[in-house]
């Protein structure tokens, strides 16, 4: 496995966390770290999952616990754009149903209410813009 790398960027609300390359129970708390840090206060994230090639039932089921912490504090986690196997295991585990899962970031922004999809900043205090998880 690659690695994954994760990068964070605020577009007022929501936050848009995008992973890339391989995730697996290596770099699963890590990656649910950051993402549940983007969403304190209850602040809604949109995980861009496009570029993610791979992903376990670990760094999967971190991903849903982080979702599930976010809803009780007002917030929420939507994922993005989602491929090949990594769409087929949010199927074959039954997530798709629990995540709001839409076909880009753009389409996830406009479901929130979101005019337009424009990242304006890093996030300060998630993580560096680029973490190299491996």
């Amino acid at each position: 496995m690659v690695g994954a790398e994760l990068r964070a960027w605020a577009c007022g609300d929501p936050v848009v966390v995008t992973l890339r390359g391989d995730l697996d129970v290596v770099d699963a708390a890590s990656a649910a770290a950051a993402v549940l840090a983007a969403t304190a206060g209850g602040q809604r994230v949109i995980v861009d999952l496009a570029a993610l090639e791979f992903i376990d039932c670990c760094a999967l089921g971190a991903l849903a616990r982080v979702q599930e912490l976010a809803r009780r504090v007002g917030g929420d986690v939507l994922l993005a754009a989602p491929q090949g196997s990594v769409l087929r295991l949010l199927d074959l585990t039954g997530l798709a149903g629990v995540f709001s899962i839409h076909a880009s970031v753009a389409a996830a922004a406009a479901g929130l209410g979101s005019a337009r999809y424009a990242p304006r900043r890093p996030v300060v205090g998630v993580a560096p813009l680029s973490v190299s998880l491996v």
